[in-house]
């Protein structure tokens, strides 16, 4: 689930925040759909079966270079792990529940973590808590804050400061506003809205998608305007675009199933003067983090899965399998680095790859090496 929640039409408070928990809901629902295919299933690794290593040598840390920013110097941020858990919700009762819990979880395995949009708290304090409850659970952890495309420049400060955060999200999701019932359908602002927001951010930002994919293009006018962290936020997890059309009494845009490109498609097909990449999107299993590691991501967002294991209310006891699964994440990410020879997820870019499918479609026709890809041991690396 993708931090989405965010919208630019005008809602009372409570009809935000039951949208809020039907979003919870419905995003659950796509859960059952776990095991269907997407396109990590379309990246295959060709096995080295003799270029193993010790998994003992393995260190899942990951660095996260950013550029400047004008109220921010340069830097890296230094992750213990390769994935984070990534923005989802929060502003109501249930939702300051699964927030709870997933701080906890995070807090004691180390994981980065982002909420969900905070424009609610922020146009109505009393939804406040349930954003502010994340660095209440985890004062030492790394965590971002969340807000929509289209809000006031005034508002990334606050936003900052409701969660003392680390970081800023600043999601864009026009496939979902479209096809939401209370959704904006202007879209021309954008470019102009995150470049303001980022101005007045005294964090780095990053910007993500929230399911349907960054172009190349969209990874361009990101960097032409400073912007040094992007989120490709691809196809394949939870899909706002059916969450959408199941809030409408018809199902007047589902004719855009499948719309959009997939994380990796987005990561292959990134430009080379793309922002520092992160990726989310149908990541179902520590493999898939490794592929899209792999393909180029500097670290993966997990939404879906981590929600699943916190149970739809929050209940108590949501941490502790949220905790029990991430050690097997780590576990089994190690596993995995060390059957491929890597040490450091830069040792995964000398990986060869192999695609398939519909991946491999979108990769020919646009001009993607793939040739390359599937022969990436035989060459020096940059």
């Amino acid at each position: 689930m993708h931090s989405d929640l965010d919208l630019h039409a005008p809602a009372t408070d409570g009809s935000r925040a039951a949208r809020k928990d039907e979003h919870v809901d419905l995003a659950l629902g796509q859960q059952g759909d776990g095991a269907a295919h997407n396109e990590f299933d379309d990246l295959d690794f060709v096995h080295q079966a003799l270029d193993g290593v010790d998994a003992e040598r393995v260190d899942l840390g990951v660095g996260i270079s950013f550029r400047a920013g004008p109220r921010h110097a340069a830097g890296e941020w230094h992750w213990e792990t390769p994935f984070y858990v990534n923005g989802m919700t929060g502003g109501t009762e249930r939702t300051t529940r699964i927030n709870r819990e997933l701080a906890i979880a995070a807090r004691e395995t180390g994981l980065p973590m982002a909420c969900g949009s905070v424009s609610v708290a922020l146009d109505n304090p009393d939804a406040a808590r349930g954003f502010a409850v994340i660095r209440a659970e985890n004062p030492d952890g790394f965590v971002m804050a969340n807000l929509g495309v289209g809000r006031p420049a005034s508002d990334a400060p606050r936003a900052v400061e409701l969660l003392g955060a680390n970081a800023l999200q600043i999601h864009v999701n026009a496939v979902q506003e479209t096809a939401m019932p209370e959704g904006s359908r202007d879209f021309s602002s954008w470019i102009a809205s995150i470049e303001q927001l980022a101005a007045a951010s005294p964090v780095p930002v990053v910007v993500k998608e929230v399911g349907f994919g960054l172009s190349r293009s969209a990874l361009r006018h990101l960097s032409e305007i400073g912007v040094g962290i992007a989120d490709v936020g691809g196809r394949g997890g939870t899909d706002f675009l059916r969450i959408e059309n199941a809030r409408r009494s018809a199902g007047e845009y589902a004719m855009l199933a499948g719309f959009g490109q997939s994380a990796l498609a987005s990561l292959l097909d990134a430009p080379q003067n793309a922002p520092t990449l992160l990726a989310s999107g149908g990541v179902r299993t520590p493999f898939d983090v490794v592929k899209a590691l792999a393909a180029g991501a500097q670290a993966v967002g997990v939404a879906g899965a981590f929600l699943a294991a916190i149970g739809k209310d929050g209940e108590s006891g949501g941490a502790e399998r949220l905790i029990a699964l991430v050690d097997d994440w780590k576990l089994r990410a190690r596993a995995m680095y060390a059957l491929l020879g890597a040490v450091t997820r830069d040792d995964l870019l000398g990986t060869d790859l192999i695609l398939r499918g519909r991946l491999r479609e979108f990769c020919a026709d646009r001009g993607v090496n793939i040739s390359a890809l599937a022969l990436r041991s035989e060459s020096p690396r940059p």
